[in-house]
């Protein structure tokens, strides 16, 4: 049930009914806001599964497009769709992921006309403190819903792996398993992220902090499904890239100490600079780089054609070149 505030009734003498009070007309206007986004979004929120997890996905258009988390496809190339209104499962085909943006999209093979697209709003307007609810299938209870409110915007928050949420939008709205793929709504019945995860207390329980979570803004979804849909890749992501394929070097006690190049992208940023394969990426853009994480989460911070310094070890020596940067793709 959605969390409003409490609507104080309006008390008289005798058997006169006195009018609502400002305050209360206006708990009774933001409920009837909360009832009709839920009424008119919610049916665009669909519940993907696959033979090992369960997520949301959302309607991006009328052929059958669904937008999602790259993590709740993971390397299925078939998922099972659960329309919010009906009990029909859908049969969709991936179409297209990427990783980076932890973005995917679904195509529904038949039946799409039972699918209702959803609206997408322009993220750069998103204000700080702005009401919003976020709607998915969290912990497997379908077609749920919670609230809150922008908390902030503009993070880069690294999930593991590959995955870099940049310019993400950060919401004090439960975010729960589940809820990844799912909608982040305005009061304008528009989405305005995909909520994909939630932070994580740094103590040794590593549950989620509650009312600190994480969604990819509307623009990033709509370039990249819009190119996913297209041609099935993404050659336009706007995030820079070294052109290197790489991972984490460790020394003999197991400690990071940098990312080891293990191929450069012929003619990309890093064998233009001089880098090359075996090279030991130490630093990068003044700060030190002990994992392939810690590079990712400084590129995903600037855009292509910035220039950066990049150091790193070669044959025992240490060496500093200037890197430009490429466009990441996939």
């Amino acid at each position: 049930m959605l969390a409003v505030a409490a609507l104080a009734a309006g008390c008289s003498s005798g058997s006169t009914t006195s009018k609502p009070t400002s305050s209360a007309s206006s708990t009774l206007a933001l409920q009837s806001d909360y009832e009709l986004v839920v009424r008119d979004v919610l049916p665009s929120v669909v519940q993907i599964s696959t033979d090992g997890s369960t997520g949301s996905g959302i309607v991006y258009d009328t052929k059958g497009d669904i937008v999602t988390n790259n993590h709740v496809v993971g390397k299925a190339t078939t998922v099972d769709v659960r329309p919010a209104t009906g009990t029909t499962v859908l049969t969709g085909k991936v179409i297209g992921t990427f990783p980076p943006d932890d973005l995917a999209v679904v195509r529904v093979t038949s039946d799409a006309s039972e699918l209702k697209p959803a609206k997408f709003a322009n993220s750069s307007e998103v204000q700080i403190g702005e009401i919003v609810l976020a709607m998915g299938n969290p912990l497997g209870f379908t077609d749920s819903v919670t609230q809150g409110i922008v908390s902030a915007t503009g993070r880069t928050v690294g999930e593991g792996g590959s995955a870099v949420l940049t310019d993400a939008i950060q919401t004090s709205a439960a975010i729960n398993p589940g809820n990844s793929g799912g909608a982040l709504v305005n009061l304008d019945d528009q989405v305005i992220g995909v909520p994909t995860l939630a932070a994580r207390l740094p103590d040794e329980s590593g549950g989620l902090a509650a009312g600190i979570g994480f969604a990819i803004p509307s623009n990033t979804v709509k370039s990249i499904a819009s190119q996913l849909i297209e041609t099935g890749r993404v050659t336009n992501s706007g995030r820079a890239s070294l052109d290197i394929t790489a991972d984490t070097v460790a020394n003999g006690q197991g400690m990071p100490v940098g990312v080891g190049v293990a191929a450069v992208t012929s003619g990309g940023s890093a064998e233009t600079a001089g880098i090359r394969p075996g090279d030991i990426i130490i630093g990068f853009d003044g700060a030190d780089t002990p994992t392939l994480g810690a590079l990712e989460g400084m590129l995903a911070e600037l855009k292509p054609g910035a220039k950066a310094d990049v150091r790193f070890v070669r044959n025992g020596s240490t060496k500093t070149v200037t890197a430009k940067l490429g466009t990441l793709t996939g």
